[in-house]
């Protein structure tokens, strides 16, 4: 075939898990009632809807998509599913990293021998884990591959939780936090960025060292905001708030596909992750959850102050040829600038707070940009 002709290769498949809070809809509080929607949900989705490690959560996935328009049909059927069978039992589904209207503390949790590990294990961290991530999954089944180009995407991810920062309110206060998820979350013994590895053997050999030193139950529990995945042959990044829309958490994916491929190249090329000091990389998670959007973020290259919108355009610059080749850069691109004008959902969250309401109008509001 000549040059001319040759096709490009396809864009990687992806995939995306939500985790979703499950509300009354009288109190607006999170309730132990997840299984009820599930039993319900599983009649349509079926093993795409499950319950979480709390009876307060449930998660839905899509399958591996080729199109971001493929994804946002399965975000979006899953989202619609889940919301109608929830609403039918007086309950309602809300997308946020935290719940604004506190339920129960410590969270009811499933039953089951891992779950009871989990607790002896972690004991009063477990008090505060009804918290929903967004994770994004990118075809890669070579472990090599993921683990080198984890490395590349280590520097980041502080400007990926910004996009999507999506938990302001926690136990009936504003935390003043864009992203509160990502503060509690980074308490536990194995979170936040992973380090640098030399490779997947090397990955290996820190998770059994992890392991023997009782910081994790299992490989399950490496909660590394990017990591190869334990059950499916991808890089799994998990830095995201649970997004406020399906077409948020699309186009999250797209920009994740898009930033996988471009350092997948410069891991071909051979060229060596950036060095990012562990200080400045903590100093930079701590902004953007702080912050969001709204503020300024740390470059955790030179450690200095920029606006968090003047980093997402150079993201978007920086990969804009993936996104091109993938079909996916106008859409991107649109949903930065909806972001830069009308803020994540954490702003659009309080928003509705600075209009008057209450935090139970957050929770009703949340459910009806989660159902779509």
């Amino acid at each position: 075939m000549s040059r001319s002709t040759r096709r490009s290769p396809a864009p990687p498949r992806f995939g995306v898990e939500e985790e979703f809070l499950v509300v009354d809809a009288a109190t607006r509080a999170p309730v132990p009632r997840a299984a009820e929607v599930v039993a319900a949900a599983s009649a349509s989705l079926g093993e795409r809807v499950s319950g979480e490690i709390t009876t307060l959560q449930l998660e839905t996935r899509t399958h591996a998509c080729g199109t971001l328009g493929e994804l946002t049909d399965q975000l979006g059927e899953a989202r619609k599913v889940v919301a109608d069978c929830a609403r039918a039992a007086g309950l309602r589904v809300v997308a946020a990293g935290t719940a604004p209207v506190a339920g129960a503390v410590p969270p009811p949790m499933t039953v089951g021998p891992r779950q009871t590990r989990g607790t002896e294990t972690f004991r009063g961290l477990h008090d505060e884990l009804a918290l929903c991530a967004l994770h994004v999954h990118v075809e890669m089944p070579d472990r090599q591959r993921a683990v080198l180009v984890g490395n590349h995407l280590r520097p980041y991810l502080p400007l990926l939780l910004t996009l999507t920062a999506n938990s302001p309110y926690w136990d009936d206060r504003d935390s003043g936090y864009a992203s509160w998820r990502t503060t509690v979350w980074g308490r536990w013994p194995v979170a936040g960025p992973p380090p640098v590895f030399d490779s997947a053997e090397h990955y290996d050999e820190v998770v059994e060292r992890l392991l023997d030193a009782g910081a994790l139950v299992d490989r399950a529990t490496i909660f590394w905001d990017v990591r190869p995945s334990e059950r499916h042959p991808t890089l799994e990044v998990r830095v995201a708030d649970s997004a406020l829309t399906a077409e948020d958490a699309a186009r999250y994916a797209a920009l994740v596909r898009a930033l996988v491929a471009h350092l997948s190249a410069a891991v071909d090329a051979g060229e060596p992750a950036p060095h990012v000091a562990g200080e400045l990389l903590r100093v930079a998670y701590w902004r953007a959850a702080r912050d969001g959007l709204d503020g300024a973020g740390v470059d955790p290259r030179t450690g200095r102050l920029r606006p968090a919108a003047e980093l997402a355009r150079e993201l978007l610059a920086t990969v804009e040829p993936a996104l091109r080749a993938h079909g996916d850069h106008d859409p991107v691109a649109r949903w930065l600038e909806q972001l830069a004008a009308d803020g994540t959902g954490a702003r659009r969250q309080r928003a509705v707070v600075h209009a008057g309401g209450t935090l139970a109008d957050v929770v009703d509001r949340l459910s009806e940009w989660t159902a779509g």
